[in-house]
């Protein structure tokens, strides 16, 4: 799927599962589509209780359109033998807003940190394979204030533009907010800043 403007990028449409096994270890890596670091801790603290007699919960994520956030995580194992494998499985995808973290129940015998690299390699890769990739896009929020005479010039802009519509007050000073992409923002705001106070909601 080709990726062209700069506020488009890939991720998931829904969580998936894979597995891997060598030696009696058995790795389950579950994918799951994230937006925050914080769904990233949830889901780590619920996989940990529902499988709290594995060994290891290793995992890594990558976040938001340019896929500047990341972070892996280990999990006692050897570095580098875990989260880096798992983080290089989304990058060669060229995904984002992923999350994968992988559940190793260890067998008794060692396999080494190469064993390992391939066993988290290859669980992470085969939960991927089972899911949908789908194209995303980035946007921002907006709170627009406008008085109600200039109301059906706000709307006009937002039925050309084809943008969402929430949180409608239509009293004597009329508000609402709205989801505008990355690359249509300047000339959203361009289209409407002589009638509407315009705020960035975070």
């Amino acid at each position: 799927m080709l990726v062209e403007a700069f506020d488009q990028y890939k991720s998931i449409a829904a969580p998936s599962r894979g597995l891997f096994k060598d030696n009696g270890s058995r790795f389950i890596a579950f994918a799951y589509p994230v937006e925050s670091a914080g769904e990233v801790k949830d889901i780590v603290d619920s996989l940990k209780k529902e499988y709290h007699y594995a060994r290891h919960h290793c995992y890594a994520y990558r976040l938001g359109h340019t896929g500047d956030v990341f972070r892996i995580n280990d999990d006692g194992e050897p570095s580098g033998s875990a989260g880096r494998p798992i983080l290089g499985q989304i990058d060669s995808l060229g995904l984002s807003d992923v999350l994968v973290v992988v559940v190793r129940y260890f067998g008794g015998i060692k396999l080494g940190i190469p064993g390992l690299i391939r066993a988290y390699k290859t669980s992470t890769a085969d939960a991927l394979s089972q899911a949908e990739i789908i194209p995303k896009t980035a946007s921002k929020c907006f709170s627009i204030g406008f008085d109600y005479l200039n109301m059906n010039q706000v709307m006009k802009v937002l039925k050309e533009m084809e943008l969402p519509q929430s949180g409608q007050d239509f009293g004597e000073r009329c508000s609402l907010t709205t989801k505008v992409r990355l690359s249509e923002v300047d000339n959203f705001v361009k289209k409407l800043q002589a009638f509407a106070d315009i705020q960035e909601i975070s």
